[in-house]
């Protein structure tokens, strides 16, 4: 089987994926492995990390490009919902510095790819509206 291409599309893809099953397990490490349980803030981890990719897949069927972007804006919103979220369980005691510091790179990271997608399309979309740009 060929490899796919390394676009930043599909590396997106691939480390949005890597990424929410990092937010499940440390879910399920919050939750229910450490004996000072959280449920409340790594729920709601669990539910926005998970979301990014799934807003990320959702955008390899749309129906436009504004529609591409749309979804991938959500995937952004998400991304940064869920790094509120690793800030509050930092400082809340739940995460020591080193694994703060893993999923706040991991974050940082996916924002930054989002964003730059986001604006390349969005300048797609500008100059096929005004090609005298």
């Amino acid at each position: 089987m060929a490899d796919a291409p390394k676009n930043k599309e599909n590396v997106l893809h691939q480390k949005s994926l890597a990424f929410a099953y990092r937010c499940i397990n440390l879910f399920k490490y919050l939750a229910y492995e450490r004996d000072n349980k959280e449920f409340v803030m790594s729920r709601q981890l669990l539910k926005s990390g998970t979301s990014i990719g799934a807003n990320v897949r959702e955008s390899k069927n749309a129906q436009s490009s504004a529609d591409f972007v749309s979804k991938l804006s959500i995937a952004l919103k998400e991304a940064d919902e869920t790094q509120y979220w690793i800030d509050l369980l930092h400082y809340g005691g739940f995460l020591n510095d080193r694994e703060f510091d893993s999923l706040d790179h991991d974050v940082k990271e996916l924002i930054a790819l989002l964003t730059a997608i986001i604006k390349t399309e969005k300048n797609k979309q500008k100059k096929k509206e005004n090609p005298n740009i």
